[in-house]
């Protein structure tokens, strides 16, 4: 098993997700209640951008953090991180 791997800022990160759970169970509900459908959209947008910024603070911390070496590895990992944001 493996070491964990925590980082200081994914304390934070993970309150933002939480958020972005609330919003989507905020969704789920509102299409129980017939809500409009411009209404949905509004709020999974607005959860697809909690994600997204959820994500994107985990990579570049992970870059700042893990990323060191400069070596042909960390290259690699890089330019798979890249197409993740």
């Amino acid at each position: 098993m493996s070491e964990p791997h925590i980082h200081a800022s994914h304390p934070a990160i993970a309150t933002r997700l939480k958020r972005a759970e609330g919003h989507l169970r905020r969704v789920i509900g509102m299409i129980g209640e017939g809500r409009p459908c411009v209404d949905l959209a509004t709020q999974l947008h607005a959860v697809e951008r909690a994600v997204a910024e959820a994500k994107r603070a985990l990579i570049h911390d992970h870059i700042d953090h893990c990323v060191t070496s400069g070596g042909a590895h960390d290259l690699a990992e890089i330019k798979s991180l890249t197409k993740l944001l």
